[in-house]
Parts: C-alpha cells; sequence; structure tokens
C-alpha cells in the first residue's frame, strides 16, 4: 500500500513539474528580446519675432485712483504704438493687477495701491523695436524686457524637424546595436518623445540691466540665433 501511495505521489509530481516546465517555456517565448535607444537632435535657427514686454505701474492712496491714472498711461501708450504703424492686434495685456502697498515703522501700515499692467508688443520688424521703445517710454511705461523669439508657426515648423531627426537618430544608433549584436531590427515596442527646448533670447531685462538707458541699447540691434533641441527614446524588438 505505502508503495502504491509513493508511485502515486512520484507520478503526481512528476505531472506537476512538466506542467510548470511547459509554462515556463511559453512565457520565455512571449517575452521579446527589446533594446531601448534615445536619439537626439539639435538646430540653430533665426528668430523671427521681437517682443517688447511693457509695464505700466501707478501708485494712489485709492485703489480706483491707480487704476483710472493706469487706464490713462495705457491710451496714452496705446495711442503712441498705433501712431508708429504698430497693429491692434500685436499689442495685448499680458496681466494686470491691483495689490496694496505697505510700510513698516514698528507695525504695518497702508501707504496705497499699485497698479500693474504688464503689455506684450510684438513685431516682426526687428527695426520697430527702437520705435516700440521710445513712444512707449516717452508715452509713461516702463521697458521690461526685451525677448527675441519664435512665431508659433515658426516653433511648430522646426520642432516637427528636430522630432523627425531625433527619430531617425535614434533608429540609426539601433541598427547600430542590433548589427553589433548580430540581430535585426523588429517592430517598435514604444516610443516617447522626452523632451523639446527651446529659449528665447532675452535681449534686455530690466531686472538686471541696473540703470542702463534702454533708449540707447535699442539702436543697432543684431539678436542672437536660437539653439533647439529635441530628444526621442524608441524600443525595439531585436530578432
Amino acid at each position: 500500500m505505502a508503495k502504491i501511495n509513493l508511485t502515486a505521489i512520484i507520478i503526481v509530481a512528476l505531472i506537476i513539474n512538466g506542467a510548470l516546465i511547459g509554462l515556463n517555456i511559453f512565457v520565455n517565448k512571449g517575452v521579446a528580446n527589446t533594446i531601448s535607444v534615445t536619439g537626439n537632435s539639435q538646430m540653430t535657427v533665426a528668430p523671427d519675432n521681437a517682443v517688447v514686454y511693457l509695464l505700466i505701474q501707478t501708485r494712489n492712496i485709492s485703489a480706483q485712483e491707480a487704476k483710472n491714472e493706469n487706464a490713462i498711461v495705457f491710451d496714452n501708450v496705446l495711442t503712441a504704438l498705433i501712431k508708429e504703424g504698430i497693429e491692434r492686434k500685436n499689442i495685448e495685456t499680458e496681466n494686470y493687477n491691483i495689490y496694496p502697498e505697505y510700510e513698516w515703522d514698528n507695525r504695518q501700515e497702508l501707504k496705497g495701491y499699485i497698479a500693474s499692467n504688464y503689455i506684450k508688443v510684438t513685431t516682426k520688424n526687428f527695426d520697430n523695436v527702437g520705435k516700440i521703445i521710445d513712444a512707449s517710454v516717452d508715452a509713461g511705461a516702463l521697458v521690461d524686457y526685451i525677448n527675441f523669439e519664435l512665431s508659433n508657426e515658426k516653433n511648430n515648423e522646426y520642432k516637427e524637424i528636430v522630432l523627425e531627426n531625433a527619430s531617425k537618430d535614434a533608429e540609426n544608433k539601433a541598427k547600430a546595436i542590433a548589427n553589433g549584436l548580430g540581430k535585426k531590427l523588429g517592430k517598435i515596442v514604444s516610443v516617447s518623445a522626452s523632451d523639446y527646448y527651446y529659449e528665447p533670447y532675452i535681449y534686455y531685462s530690466r531686472t538686471t540691466a541696473a540703470e542702463t538707458n534702454v533708449k540707447k541699447i535699442a539702436t543697432n540691434i543684431i539678436p542672437k540665433n536660437l539653439d533647439i533641441s529635441a530628444t526621442v527614446s524608441i524600443s525595439y524588438e531585436i530578432k
């Protein structure tokens, strides 16, 4: 009886072991060998937009008066810019706020209110930058900073190019690795564009320019080119 039971146990164990081996083979066959690569691309392009960021700031003991005074200066700036040939659609408010201003003398005391209107003026004609600055400053605005940027159209155009080139770079790297391993590339398992980047060229910033006369630096402007980069990660099956 004991011999029969032992034989039965051995048979069951062999069956279970065989099933596990079969399962293990199936799983291994179902797992594809893959390689993951990262492609990079960079290009240098010329900016096609000059953007002058203006700040109109007014102070008054009354919040309403600070707002009214700010509106008057804004109207003056707007009129001056349009007179210089800047289209109304290229002049827009980026941010507007009114907030209390305090002073400290042993305790917090309300000094008044500040109204701040941040205005963005865009032009494709770089020769207009000096005109924008002169007209705006004479009308009562501050020049916050001057950027040379890409328009949305150019940004999208260049983005497509660097992403395509980064994808090709990733594919070439994958082929080289596969060849080195004596393998061939199979289908793509996954793709991710992990990074696309470009930084506008800041020609002038009020926070770093100290006492620099912004009217003087606006003459003979030669903008720098912009660097654009992209990174694409791709995983391939290899066979």
